[in-house]
């Protein structure tokens, strides 16, 4: 490289890791930035130099500007990489890095500040004759964004239609109105959760298109005027307008409208003077329209899959446009082989509304096989925290056709282990596995259609045999670490020469519990009754950490983790985590109903709508939680009045902490 020869990666996690790789592999030296909570991470591990930001909170270390300049300037890096999130599309950082002397891995400020905002997006791209979703955007002088404008134009737009936030994206400040009725509420909404994660509460409306694909093509432009687009993905799979699944080439795109959308997409780069990696996002409607949605001036998290399809490192690429060099490829030498599929992991519960979750990585094993990568930035042991996003690693397969990718896919996720924070890993085998996903016949409503909130609490129930095989195992363990600790020979432990009585277990599976019987019948087998259904089963240690059950005749391979009360084990590629509360003493804070609202998880407090003496009506919102970038409205149990308010704005608290207190009327004393 010319213009630096050193490269701070200013960010975290998976991406980090995926730049310094790249960095590494061209021979430029790497200093990574990490927060109090990221000390031990994976990408300060693989850098060549590490410079703490600050503590963990992302305003007080990735998102500070002048932390992140400044640990340029001591580390002596002459570029800086973004990455994706944090700092990556903010414009002031963009020319905060051209005025301490760095070069800015990404796109000129003008262009970040022009298309990080929609509505100023789609002006400039209706001025270049792109095609955008037609709604109401405030183009002309005198024209107004206030709720009463808004309500006037949503109902002369039609319903449904989409409220947006003019700032920012991830699916934040957007709102699916259906009827006249919501909308005012939705635009209320939609500008105080805007205002709140952007610092702007500016929105806009669009007609919302029924049974729409969301395509986006791959663009990249240098310094000497070259364009060329690097094929479309479909990121069609999502939850909360978030992506989880994404596959390139679509399987709603021809080859003729490959380049017709390629064509519009450089058409669109163009026409802001764009250079470096960026994505063109449009709507394909089912009659074969595209319009534009809006533009990422980032690498997006889905280019592995990019990558895969073209055999390109698209961060070479962006190195070498920011060295200031042209273009590798132009657009006649850029080729598409094969289908490739990436899978978002995250760190949530899908049964619970896909909450965030934390904890403390138990085990983290990630498959290997033929056409298999995985893109992660974690390790064994890791704490996954509330202050970061929740995705924690991707998942891709590449084969030569789509279902052979499918396939390879669903396998890794079969074969991957995260034992100690829970996941969204069965959900997307369901997915994988869904007739609409596998025919590539679905759009942007699949997971509404296809994983409601009643399905998604199905898929976490474990069956009866599974419930069985849990209950020994959990037993087992106790028993082989009491003869561990006792030291008499492990071969005996659970069984006894006398009649053993029957063992009542309750266990917590996730939202539920179940209740098991569990008697042992001879060293290592035990009969366990689920209900009115009766199993017999045998467990045979093979090395630590894997044991095999045999059942009904059927022996399993199965992988487990202990810790505390907790037991953590993958049941045929599904991971289950059930803990032990036989003893729980009762406890009257624990009911139901009791009035205390408890925080879900680990956040910050963002808002706090209510005060103590305050009338509320059951399902009013009195406290938001922020935590992982997604906020949790927490909200009144029951009608009463409002008996304490426990927490503050900017708060942080654990989970479990009581934030608000809610009695019957009458009872406030």
């Amino acid at each position: 490289m010319k213009r630096f020869h050193k490269v701070l990666v200013a960010n975290r996690g998976e991406i980090a890791v995926r730049v310094l790789r790249t960095c590494r592999r061209l021979g430029l030296r790497t200093v990574a930035v990490f927060s109090d909570a990221d000390r031990d991470a994976p990408h300060v591990r693989l850098a060549d130099e590490a410079v703490r930001l600050g503590p963990a909170p992302a305003r007080e270390s990735y998102l500070s500007i002048d932390r992140v300049i400044a640990a340029a300037k001591s580390s002596g890096a002459g570029a800086i990489h973004p990455g994706y999130g944090f700092l990556s599309e903010n414009e002031h950082f963009a020319r905060a890095c051209a005025d301490a002397g760095c070069v800015f891995i990404g796109p000129p400020a003008e262009a970040i500040a022009l298309m990080g905002n929609k509505r100023q997006a789609k002006l400039r791209m209706q001025a270049a004759d792109v095609p955008c979703i037609p709604g109401y955007e405030a183009a002309r002088p005198g024209e107004s964004l206030d709720d009463e404008a808004l309500v006037r134009e949503g109902t002369r737009i039609g319903f449904p239609v989409m409220v947006k936030a003019a700032a920012g994206g991830g699916g934040r400040g957007m709102r699916l109105v259906r009827d006249a009725g919501a909308l005012l509420d939705a635009i209320r909404s939609a500008r105080s959760e805007a205002a709140n994660a952007f610092g702007s509460g500016e929105l806009i409306l669009e007609r919302a298109i029924e049974g729409a694909r969301h395509v986006e093509v791959q663009v990249f432009a240098d310094e000497h005027g070259n364009a060329v687009h690097l094929g479309e993905r479909d990121c069609s799979i999502q939850r909360r307008h978030q992506k989880v699944v994404e596959e390139s080439p679509s399987p709603a795109v021809t080859p003729a409208l490959r380049e017709r959308m390629g064509a519009v997409a450089v058409q669109a780069i163009r026409a802001i003077g764009y250079r470096g990696a960026g994505t063109i996002e449009f709507l394909l409607a089912p009659n074969g329209d595209f319009f534009f949605m809006e533009m990422n001036t980032r690498l997006q998290v889905e280019h592995p899959v990019t990558e895969l399809i073209t055999g390109l490192d698209l961060v070479e690429w962006q190195l070498r446009v920011a060295d200031g060099e042209p273009l590798p490829l132009m657009q006649p030498e850029i080729t598409f082989r094969g289908h490739a599929i990436e899978v978002r992991l995250c760190a949530e519960e899908p049964a619970d509304g896909f909450l965030p979750q934390t904890g403390r990585l138990l085990a983290w094993e990630p498959p290997v096989g033929e056409g298999i990568r995985i893109d992660h930035g974690v390790r064994e042991g890791q704490e996954i925290t509330p202050f970061y996003d929740s995705m924690q690693a991707k998942l891709v397969a590449y084969g030569p056709d789509r279902e052979t990718a499918r396939e390879r896919l669903a396998a890794a996720l079969r074969e991957l282990t995260v034992f100690g924070v829970a996941t969204n890993g069965t959900f997307l085998q369901h997915v994988l596995a869904h007739d609409a996903f596998r025919s590539g016949r679905y759009d942007t409503g699949f997971v509404a259609a296809h994983m409601p909130p009643e399905k998604l609490r199905a898929l976490g129930q474990a069956s009866p045999e599974d419930q069985a095989v849990l209950a020994a195992l959990l037993f087992h363990d106790d028993a082989m670490a009491l003869a561990q600790r006792e030291g008499f020979d492990p071969v005996g432990a659970g069984w006894s020469s006398s009649y053993a009585l029957p063992v009542p277990l309750v266990l917590k599976d996730g939202a539920s519990e179940f209740r098991a019987v569990i008697r042992p019948i001879a060293p290592a087998e035990y009969e366990v009754r689920i209900g009115d259904t009766g199993f017999t089963l045998a467990l045979r240690s093979s090395a630590a950490g894997l044991v095999e059950v045999e059942v009904a005749g059927r022996r399993r391979a199965v992988r487990y983790r202990r810790a505390g009360e907790s037991l953590w084990c993958s049941l045929d590629g599904l991971t289950r985590h059930v803990r032990d509360v036989s003893f729980r003493p009762p406890s009257e804070r624990e009911r139901t109903g009791d009035g205390r609202i408890r925080a879900p998880m680990d956040g910050r407090i963002i808002q706090v709508r209510a005060q103590a003496g305050a009338a509320v009506t059951r399902g009013d919102v009195l406290v938001v939680l922020e935590a992982m970038k997604m906020e949790s409205p927490l909200v009144a149990p029951i009608d009463g009045v409002v008996k304490e308010v426990n927490v503050a704005v900017g708060v942080q608290v654990p989970a479990r902490h009581v934030v608000a207190v809610v009695v019957p009327q009458g009872k406030a004393d």
